[in-house]
């Protein structure tokens, strides 16, 4: 059970799991750009990783609708908050968009999405060049889009956690959690 101001511990589990796969995904794809020896292997581990992270960003959506996320702080500003709200939503479209674009661009250039050995994800879209050249650009421009998005997250939590010094980043972090309770116990107890 979460304390109050907290994320339950199921939300934490899909956070940071997710951030690990999307920061690998974006390394792997980076990888896959720069590296033509090693770009079938990296396009291996990157299909069903990325299906994966389709699997989770569904779980985790329906997550946050049965488990809303704590409160921000009541004195950040209006507009901090339409920001944070802002950059979650665009996390999440991400999140979905880029797997789902890359299927499709698999699916148009009839490429089979092998998952593990015989286990491959149906087409979702017909063969179409055209299609696949264009699928793949926006697929390209939505990974930039979310390494942009990741790094302003990334940027906002530090900022929180060593600029503002509020409950933000300890309700997703629980070792952070814990230490400001240990300081703040320590700071309540009298010395003898």
């Amino acid at each position: 059970m979460a304390r109050p101001g907290e994320f339950p511990l199921l939300s934490r589990i899909l956070h940071w799991t997710m951030a690990a796969l999307i920061l690998a995904m974006l390394f792997i794809g980076l990888g896959m750009a720069a590296s033509l020896a090693h770009y079938h292997q990296l396009v291996a581990i990157h299909r069903p990783i990325g299906v994966l992270i389709l699997v989770l960003v569904a779980v985790r959506l329906v997550n946050r609708l049965v488990n809303p996320p704590p409160p921000l702080p009541a004195d950040m500003p209006l507009l901090l908050k339409f920001v944070a709200q802002a950059s979650h939503v665009a996390l999440y479209a991400l999140m979905f968009a880029l797997p789902l674009v890359g299927w499709g661009m698999l699916s148009a250039a009839r490429y089979p999405i092998v998952l593990f050995g015989p286990l491959r994800l149906p087409p979702i879209l017909p063969h179409d060049v055209g299609l696949y050249a264009a699928l793949r650009t926006t697929h390209t421009v939505l990974a930039l889009l979310l390494l942009a998005t990741f790094l302003a997250h990334l940027g906002a939590a530090l900022t929180h956690a060593l600029v503002f010094r509020d409950e933000v980043f300890p309700s997703m972090a629980p070792w952070a959690r814990r230490r400001v309770r240990i300081e703040a116990e320590a700071e309540a107890t009298p010395e003898v």
